[in-house]
C-alpha cells in the first residue's frame, strides 16, 4: 500500500513508547535509533532513571528527543491521543493481539497514521510487555532472531522497528542521503572535447589507426557515459593528455 500523506507527516504522527525503562543507557540509544530513522516523539512510561547523564552520552547527538520526551506514569496516559498502537513481543499471548512480522506490523501502523497518532510500545528490558499492557494495543510484532539466542537490546528492537517504519512511509524506498559532488558534472560538449582530444593523442602515438577504427571510439563513449565525469575530471584527464603531446627535450643537442 503506498501511503498518501508525504512520509515526513507519517512519521512525525509516530510515538515511540517506552515502558517501564530500566536502565537509562538504553533510553538514550532509542532516541538515537529514532532520530537516524526521522522520528522525534518519544514517550516514557515510568522510567527508574531518567533524566540521567548516561541516557544523554549514549544519545549521540539526539538528546533533543530526551529533552521533550513525554514522561507519564501508566501506558494508558501515553496512549490517550493514538489511534492505533502496536506493541513488540518476543511471545505470542493467549490473550494478546495476533503476531505480525515487523514489515508488516509496520505497514499497518503508517496506514493508521495517515488519520493521526499512532505508537509502538516496547516493553521493559527484562520482563518486556504484560499482559494487561498488550492488551491496550491493537497488534504486535515479533522480531525474527536466532532461536537459540533471541535476546535482543532494547535500543536494537526500538532501531528495527523505526527502520520498517521509515521503509513503510516511503513505500518501501527512501531516497539515499545523496553526497555532494566536489565539482559539477562535466557537460556533453566537454566529455566530446575530451574524447576528441584523446583520439588525437592515441592516433599520433600509433595506438588508434583512423583507416581502421572498429570499435574503440565508441566503446570510450560509453565508458565516458558511464563514469559521469565531473568537470574537475576532465581537465584533470586533458591535461595529462596535453602533457603527453609535449617535447620532452631528451636527446637534444644544443
Amino acid at each position: 500500500m503506498t501511503p498518501k500523506s508525504p512520509p515526513e507527516r507519517l512519521l512525525s504522527r509516530l510515538r515511540v513508547v517506552l515502558c517501564r525503562p530500566s536502565h537509562p543507557g538504553n533510553i538514550g540509544a532509542a532516541a538515537r535509533a529514532m532520530k537516524t530513522m526521522g522520528l522525534a516523539d518519544l514517550a516514557l512510561v515510568a522510567p527508574r532513571r531518567f533524566p540521567d547523564a548516561e541516557a544523554d552520552a549514549r544519545a549521540t547527538g539526539a538528546v533533543d528527543l530526551l529533552q521533550t520526551a513525554r514522561i507519564v506514569e501508566t501506558l494508558d496516559a501515553a496512549l490517550a491521543d493514538c489511534l492505533f498502537a502496536v506493541a513488540l513481543s518476543a511471545r505470542p499471548r493467549d490473550l494478546g493481539p495476533p503476531l505480525r512480522t515487523p514489515r508488516e506490523g509496520a505497514a499497518e501502523l503508517l496506514a493508521a497514521a495517515e488519520a493521526g497518532p499512532v505508537a509502538l510500545v516496547f516493553g521493559n528490558e527484562t520482563a518486556g510487555l504484560s499482559n494487561a499492557e498488550m492488551m491496550r494495543c491493537q497488534a504486535a510484532v515479533s522480531i525474527p532472531a536466532n532461536p537459540a539466542f533471541s535476546s535482543l537490546n532494547l535500543g536494537a528492537a526500538v532501531q528495527i522497528l523505526c527502520y520498517e517504519c521509515r521503509l513503510a512511509a516511503f513505500a518501501g524506498a527512501p531516497p539515499p542521503k545523496a553526497a555532494p559532488l566536489a565539482s559539477p558534472l562535466a557537460t556533453a560538449e566537454e566529455n566530446a572535447g575530451l574524447l576528441h582530444h584523446l583520439e588525437a593523442v592515441m592516433t599520433a602515438t600509433g595506438f588508434y589507426n583512423p583507416a581502421q577504427p572498429g570499435r574503440l571510439l565508441p566503446k570510450l563513449r560509453r565508458l565516458f557515459n558511464r563514469a559521469r565525469l565531473e568537470k574537475e575530471e576532465i581537465n584533470i584527464l586533458r591535461g595529462m593528455l596535453a602533457a603527453t603531446e609535449k617535447p620532452t627535450g631528451h636527446g637534444r643537442r644544443g
